[in-house]
């Protein structure tokens, strides 16, 4: 059966519509950016703004382009990567293991509760001349950092998901004979999908604020220290191109949990 016949002509107007939608969307995103960009660039170029303050998207180009034929770009563009990484799968991975420990023990739950609003509310920063005690100055040490900016946020946000399980669901299940373990695997941890998605969103940030403010305060290499170093040097060129670079790595990184998210929910509905 083709596809026109297997839809009313009106759910194909309202597809088309939708498609129409999300193309002018689209397209007026690129526009705003362009715009930016353009207006930025002419603003450096007639003196409007002073360029070495500034900057300009030609200046960051260049920049960047001299940092790929010197043979650094992918270096510090790498250790940053690797060390987001890391502290983003071990943040989620561990935070949603608690998660499921508060979830399971009460008494647990609320006994971690004030210790988990501390943390919480802690500045992470503030643990940095401990972290590198503890760690040591290289990489460690900011894997650590950003494992603890992330951790607490994977805890609260996943333990909130099981917590709104829908209990008139756990009576029913309990009604029928259900253990807690089928409980927890056959509805609790379904149902806390969106969570669970909404989770690794946030952590995106966190990882790349954690990863960036650890090589702030202890790093040889990666985005975070270009920065550091462009402004101590003030090459505010060096310092605006790796603020693009990271932009576009934390979109890339966002972009792929987006596409996970649409994966899940087609999942879910076929």
């Amino acid at each position: 059966m083709k596809k026109d016949q297997t839809f009313s002509k009106e759910h194909l107007l309202y597809l088309r519509g939708v498609r129409n939608k999300t193309v002018f969307v689209n397209v007026i995103r690129v526009a705003v950016l362009l715009l930016f960009l353009t207006i930025w660039e002419i603003s450096a170029q007639l003196q409007w703004v002073n360029p070495f303050i500034t900057s300009s998207p030609s200046r960051i180009v260049k920049t960047i382009a001299g940092l790929y034929q010197d043979g650094t770009l992918f270096y510090h563009v790498g250790t940053t990567l690797w060390e987001t990484l890391a502290g983003f799968f071990i943040a989620v991975a561990v935070g949603y293991a608690v998660a499921l420990l508060l979830w399971w023990s009460e008494a647990f739950r609320r006994i971690s509760e004030p210790y988990l609003v501390v943390l919480n509310a802690l500045p992470k920063i503030a643990l940095g001349p401990l972290i590198i005690i503890w760690c040591g100055t290289g990489s460690k040490a900011i894997v650590f950092m950003t494992v603890l900016i992330g951790l607490i946020v994977a805890i609260l946000n996943m333990l909130n998901g099981f917590m709104a399980t829908d209990e008139n669901k756990i009576r029913l299940l309990k009604s029928m004979g259900a253990t807690k373990w089928q409980i927890l695997t056959k509805l609790v941890m379904p149902s806390s999908l969106p969570n669970f998605i909404s989770m690794l969103k946030i952590n995106v940030g966190m990882a790349w604020i954690g990863s960036i403010m650890g090589e702030y305060i202890v790093s040889k290499a990666g985005i975070g220290y270009l920065i550091v170093y462009g402004g101590q040097v003030f090459k505010l060129d060096l310092v605006m191109s790796a603020v693009f670079i990271l932009c576009v790595l934390a979109a890339l990184m966002y972009s792929v949990v987006a596409l996970l998210e649409k994966l899940a929910i087609k999942n879910d509905r076929s």
